[in-house]
């Protein structure tokens, strides 16, 4: 992935570990790797280099900030949401991170219309 082996930092090291714990369908806390049958080879990793096929290609990335980071690759470009400040990645012209927040920004604009609204009368 990367062209030069580097140390992982702090970081890195608790972004990979957060991932695999909570989102790999291949780790059992108790068991550990499923199809190796031992311990998970990415919560001891301290350098860059090879990695787990599927938690390169399945799990990483669902942080498209630590897969550019450890693979080289220009970091994307990310937006803080309008309503709870959380960083995402727009696509296209989106102002929001989720569903959700775009919600509460309508039900905003719509009390704020109103209250325009009752003053004119």
């Amino acid at each position: 992935m990367s062209a030069d082996p580097r140390e992982l930092t702090r970081r890195e090291r608790a972004a990979i570990r957060r991932l695999v714990t909570g989102t790999c369908a291949n780790y059992d806390p108790e068991y550990g790797c499923l199809p190796l049958n031992c311990a998970c080879y990415m919560l001891n990793k301290w350098w860059t280099g090879e990695y787990c096929k599927y938690f390169q290609k399945a799990v990483l990335p669902l942080d498209p900030l630590l897969e550019a980071t450890l693979t080289g690759r220009k970091a994307p470009e990310l937006d803080n949401c309008a309503i709870c400040g959380k960083p995402f990645i727009p696509e296209g012209k989106q102002a929001y991170c989720s569903p959700a927040c775009a919600d509460t920004a309508r039900r905003k604009r719509q009390r704020e219309y109103m209250r325009r609204r009752r003053t004119d009368c």
